[in-house]
């Protein structure tokens, strides 16, 4: 296994390829329980009708955790977007129908959306008062919420989409998989393109999703300090920053 290409870095993991594979490799710290629930997701996930990497093995790499898939030659749909401005509503078009097609399939194994939202608001670390004030009306406004079964993805991002030369569009990185409702998908994504700074393209989206999935846009809207909340827990400083100023904004309309 030869690790002398990288093709990508994300925080705590470098991406590697090696002819047809692709190796994932985690830092030293890196939860091996993380690892494995992440390489156990994209498992589940290969057995729907979905465009997925299969999974060829969790092996270690100099001490190191390491998931081996397919490589999937192609460009991201974030680079496509980038490279084609012209041609943005057409990316954002397909964007969404490839979403759509993910909320359409079940996977029953995978954990409950609901359960790992309501562990990160416990987790978000917000000073008492704060607490105090929201956390009871975050869990309320989740138990609240339809209980769905759709696969979601959890970090539906245009970087996580690779469009093949042929046009077959891929969906990587499943490691956040969950079951529960599309909107709260919805939500998580129109909140990751507020994080890139693509104001223009978290509106774009969620008219987008809102039209094609016949949702309400309020309905998507009542979801995001939910997620926003969940969410706070990981990332940068100016991250969480970010996310717990949609997190107190819990009339938001």
């Amino acid at each position: 296994m030869k690790l002398d290409k990288v093709i990508a870095v994300r925080t705590n993991k470098t991406v590697y390829r090696d002819g047809h594979l692709a190796i994932k490799v985690f830092d030293s710290d890196y939860s091996k329980a993380d690892v494995l629930n992440e390489a156990l997701n994209q498992a589940r996930v290969e057995e729907t009708a979905l465009n997925v990497p299969r999974l060829h093995e969790v092996c270690t790499v100099g001490g190191k955790w390491a998931i081996v898939s397919d490589f999937i030659p192609g460009k991201t749909l974030a680079r496509l977007m980038e490279e084609n401005p012209d041609r943005r509503d057409e990316y954002m078009d397909l964007f969404v129908d490839l979403q759509l097609k993910m909320h359409a399939q079940t996977c029953p194994l995978l954990g409950k959306l609901k359960d790992k939202m309501n562990r990160k608001i416990d987790e978000t670390g917000l000073d008492a008062t704060t607490r105090y004030e929201l956390d009871s009306e975050l869990h309320a406004r989740l138990q609240g919420m339809p209980n769905h079964k759709k696969l979601c993805h959890g970090d539906f991002d245009p970087k996580n989409i690779i469009l093949r030369d042929d046009g077959e569009a891929f969906i990587l990185d499943w490691s956040h998989a969950t079951q529960g409702n599309a909107s709260a998908d919805a939500a998580r994504t129109y909140l990751l393109f507020w994080l890139a700074g693509d104001i223009d393209g978290a509106e774009s989206y969620l008219h987008l999703f809102c039209k094609k999935s016949d949702t309400a846009r309020q309905y998507v809207q009542k979801w995001i300090p939910i997620v926003a909340a969940s969410q706070s827990v990981k990332g940068r400083a100016e991250e969480r920053e970010f996310l717990l100023h949609w997190v107190n904004v819990v009339d938001y309309e």
